[in-house]
């Protein structure tokens, strides 16, 4: 292989750390704020039973923890996806594309859910490392 092929894998895998890693902080940020008692507050007016709080919260916290570290993340990608997809219809009632309860964001991150799903942990991963998890759990 030529140095630039090397270089190019390289960049491959430190771009798809950094979305890894970038999802999993978002994911990870918005949780916090589910865990407030606030939050039950809120599902109960959508709709949504209060009690659904701490594993809402927690659907979101855990598999945003496992992508950053790189261990069940097509897993962890699948579960954020389902909260995706419940924010833009449940949540947000799929309204518009932008503005007011717009799902551009959620959109961005459904997708780059999908991508990691697709592409799986990459190399910069726990998974990688181990090389004892199996690839079905990657």
């Amino acid at each position: 292989m030529a140095s630039a092929e090397i270089r190019q894998l390289i960049l491959h895998d430190i771009a798809h750390f950094g979305l890894r890693l970038t999802v999993g902080v978002i994911f990870i940020a918005h949780s916090l704020g589910k865990f407030q008692p606030g939050f039950a507050g809120f599902l109960e007016s959508q709709g949504i039973p209060p009690e659904m709080q701490i594993p809402i919260a927690l659907a979101e916290l855990i598999p945003g923890i496992l992508l950053i570290i790189g261990v069940l993340t097509r897993i962890s990608a699948s579960l954020l996806s389902i909260v995706m997809l419940g924010a833009i219809f449940l949540i947000k009632g799929a309204a518009s594309l932008t503005g007011d309860r717009g799902v551009e964001i959620d959109l961005i991150l459904l997708a780059a859910c999908l991508i990691v799903i697709v592409v799986g942990p990459g190399k910069i991963s726990l998974s990688y490392v181990a090389r004892k998890i199996p690839r079905t759990l990657h």
